[in-house]
C-alpha cells in the first residue's frame, strides 16, 4: 500500500533541500521574471528606427525635405551622411547601417517630369519621366529589414505631393544587396551557425569544473603542478575542433541543399569562427566556476542561451529592439557573431571591415578565461 506518511516525509526532505539550495530557488524565480521582461520588450516585428545613411547629391531644399519625410516615418533613422554611393556601400558592408538613401542631383527635375505631378513640362511621358525620384540600396541579408525599407517606396512622396488616392505616385527605386530574392534560407543558415555554436559550446564547458568536483577529481587537480590557466585552456581546446566541424557541416549542407552563397574568404571565416568559439567556451567556463552542481550549471546555461537566440538578431531584427535591450544584447557574444558571420558569408566583409566586432570578441574571450581562472584559484584556496 502507498503510505501518505512516507510520501510526506520525502516531500518534507525535498522542500528542505530546495530551501538550502538558494541558487536553484533564485533561478526558479528569476529566470521567468527577467526573461519575461526582456523578451516582452525585445521581440518586436514592427521595425522602427533602422539605421540608414543618406547620400544627398542634390543639396537642395527639396532633397532635405525628402530626407526629413523619410525619417518622419520612424521606420528609419539617418545616422550617417555620406558623400558618395561607394561610401554608402562600404557602410552597409561594415554593418554600420542597414541601408542608404541616394538622392540624385536632378531630383527636382525627375519629380517635375513625373506624370502624376502634372506640372505641364514638355515630353512628360518620355523615358525620363519613369525614372525613380531617388534610390535605396539595402542590406537584403535581413529579409525583415529589406521589407521595411521597401514599404517606403511611395509613402514619403505621397505626403510630399499631397496627391489624391487615385493618382499614380512616383517611387523610390529599391536595390537589395546580398539577397535580392529575399530568400529566408540565405538569412537563416549563417545565423544558425551562431545559434548552434552557442548552444553546444556553452553547454559543453558549463559543467566542466563542476563535473570534476562531482567525480572526485578536484583534489587530484589541486595536487598536480598544473596551473589554473593551463587547466582552462586544456579544457576548451578539444571543443574548438568540434565547433569547427559543426560550422563545416552547417555551411556545407546549407550551400548544397539551400544554395546559400559563401561569398567571403575561408581564412576570414575561420578567424571569426575561432574567436566566437573561444568566447563561447570561456563563457561556459565562467558558468562552471559559479555553479555548485551540474543542475545549477544547466540552469545558468539556459539563462544565457535564450537571450542569445532571441536577442542576437537571429529570429528578430536587432534594430527593432528598444535601446536598453540592445545594450544588454551587445554583451552577448552571439549578437556580435551574427553580424560577423553574415558579413563574411553574405557580404564578403574583410577582417578590417569587421575590426570592431573582432576586437570586442577578443576582449570577451580574454576576460572570460581570466575570470574563470581567478574563480578557480579561489576554489583552490
Amino acid at each position: 500500500m502507498i503510505s501518505p506518511r512516507r510520501i510526506a516525509a520525502v516531500l518534507k526532505k525535498e522542500l528542505l533541500q530546495l530551501r538550502r539550495d538558494k541558487m536553484t530557488f533564485a533561478m526558479v524565480i528569476m529566470i521567468p521574471l527577467i526573461q519575461l521582461l526582456l523578451f516582452g520588450y525585445a521581440i518586436n516585428t514592427n521595425l522602427r528606427h533602422v539605421p540608414v545613411a543618406l547620400v544627398d547629391e542634390s543639396q537642395t531644399e527639396l532633397s532635405r525635405t525628402l530626407a526629413q519625410l523619410v525619417q518622419a516615418t520612424q521606420v528609419v533613422t539617418i545616422t550617417e551622411e555620406l558623400a558618395t554611393p561607394q561610401q554608402a556601400e562600404r557602410a552597409i558592408t561594415e554593418s554600420r547601417v542597414r541601408a542608404a538613401l541616394i538622392i540624385p542631383p536632378d531630383v527636382a527635375y525627375r519629380l517635375a517630369r513625373s506624370p502624376s505631378v502634372g506640372l505641364g513640362l514638355p515630353d512628360a511621358t518620355d523615358q525620363t519621366s519613369s525614372r525613380p525620384v531617388a534610390h535605396w540600396i539595402v542590406d537584403g541579408s535581413d529579409t525583415m529589414v529589406a521589407s521595411a525599407i521597401k514599404s517606403l517606396r511611395t509613402m514619403p512622396l505621397t505626403e510630399l505631393l499631397k496627391l489624391p488616392p487615385n493618382r499614380q505616385v512616383p517611387t523610390f527605386e529599391v536595390t537589395l544587396y546580398f539577397n535580392p530574392e529575399q530568400r529566408s534560407a540565405v538569412n537563416i543558415v549563417p545565423g544558425l551557425v551562431g545559434v548552434i555554436l552557442t548552444m553546444t559550446m556553452i553547454l559543453f564547458t558549463s559543467a566542466a569544473i563542476v563535473r570534476e568536483r562531482e567525480r572526485g577529481n578536484m583534489e587530484m587537480l589541486i595536487n598536480t603542478p598544473i596551473r589554473s590557466i593551463e587547466l582552462m585552456v586544456g579544457k576548451i581546446i578539444p571543443y574548438i575542433f568540434l565547433g569547427l566541424v559543426q560550422v563545416a557541416i552547417i555551411l556545407g549542407l546549407g550551400h548544397v541543399l539551400f544554395d546559400v552563397p559563401i561569398n567571403g574568404g575561408l581564412g576570414t571565416l575561420l578567424v571569426v569562427t575561432l574567436l566566437f568559439i573561444i568566447a563561447s567556451l570561456s563563457l561556459g567556463l565562467v558558468i562552471s566556476t559559479l555553479a555548485q552542481n551540474q543542475l545549477q550549471s544547466m540552469q545558468m546555461t539556459i539563462f544565457v542561451l535564450l537571450p542569445s537566440i532571441l536577442m542576437s538578431g537571429f529570429m528578430f531584427p536587432f534594430d527593432g529592439m528598444p535601446q536598453p535591450v540592445q545594450i544588454i544584447a551587445q554583451i552577448l557574444p552571439a549578437t556580435h557573431f551574427m553580424d560577423m558571420i553574415r558579413g563574411v558569408v553574405l557580404r564578403d566583409a574583410s577582417l578590417y571591415e569587421l575590426r570592431w566586432e573582432i576586437l570586442w570578441m577578443i576582449g570577451f574571450a580574454v576576460f572570460g578565461l581570466l575570470a574563470a581562472t581567478l574563480r578557480f584559484k579561489k576554489r583552490l584556496g
